[in-house]
């Protein structure tokens, strides 16, 4: 099935801070969301999936929204096909999208819209960046870029994000205790859909479509000039013409990849 042209939804027809105490928290010293993947450089890829009740055809679609516009190829024929996905999003993603805030309040029974920062750091603690990326560095720098994110997402919707995915999901063990001890669950993923919006369309649509009951699916909806956004949507059409149903994190039980 083809995706729904961009203009399906005018973004014109939606135009028209809570305040959170400073927690104390400490450095925790092991993960406490799930089991993850050590790279050679010690950056940790946290991976996971869930089981679906009587091996149900389900998987999550998760979609990172860092920055910049929204992928209307994507948002457009996820509400037309009233398909579930859960969006990470930004502060600064959130401060420059106002008409797509009232588009997925106005599909809150679709979208979950979680936790992916204020600033789009990488919750790395020292020098090293990941993909280019600098780091946040310290301690300190991840509380506020973890804080300031749930602080966004809350002022918007209205309800508090228990979810929280770093800008490049790659973390340091120590940075990883930072945000659980702030009562955020770290979202890893089982199978990434474009590789950062890196991939052309067919790459984007072949790897999402061999998705497999349980998967976690991590995507971006937040670049609507690259080619990879029309394959998203492509497998993500292709999973719902097999018979798979959309869940969100929060609707399942999370449980470690190795």
């Amino acid at each position: 099935m083809a995706a729904s042209p961009a203009g399906a939804y005018d973004l014109r027809d939606f135009r028209g801070q809570a305040h959170l105490h400073r927690r104390e928290f400490i450095v925790a010293a092991g993960c406490a969301v799930c089991v993850a993947a050590a790279r050679a450089s010690d950056l940790i890829e946290p991976h996971m999936h869930f089981v679906p009740p009587d091996h149900a055809k389900q998987v999550a679609m998760t979609f990172d929204a860092c920055m910049g516009e929204t992928d209307m190829r994507i948002l457009g024929p996820l509400i037309d096909n009233r398909i579930k996905a859960t969006i990470f999003a930004t502060r600064r993603w959130l401060d420059s999208n106002v008409a797509v805030i009232k588009l997925l309040k106005a599909n809150a029974d679709l979208f979950q819209v979680q936790n992916h920062g204020a600033q789009h750091l990488p919750a790395i603690i020292g020098t090293e960046k990941a993909y280019g990326l600098a780091p946040a560095g310290t301690a300190n720098a991840i509380f506020a870029e973890v804080l300031g994110g749930e602080q966004a997402v809350t002022a918007a919707f209205g309800i508090r994000p228990t979810w929280y995915r770093d800008a490049t999901a790659l973390y340091t063990h120590d940075a990883m205790g930072v945000v659980t001890s702030m009562n955020q669950k770290i979202a890893g993923f089982s199978l990434n859909g474009d590789i950062g919006a890196s991939v052309s369309a067919e790459t984007a649509k072949m790897r999402i479509s061999a998705a497999k009951e349980g998967d976690v699916i991590i995507s971006h909806i937040n670049q609507p000039k690259r080619e990879a956004g029309a394959g998203v949507i492509e497998g993500v059409l292709a999973l719902k013409t097999l018979g798979f149903d959309f869940v969100h994190l929060d609707d399942v039980q999370i449980v470690a990849a190795a």
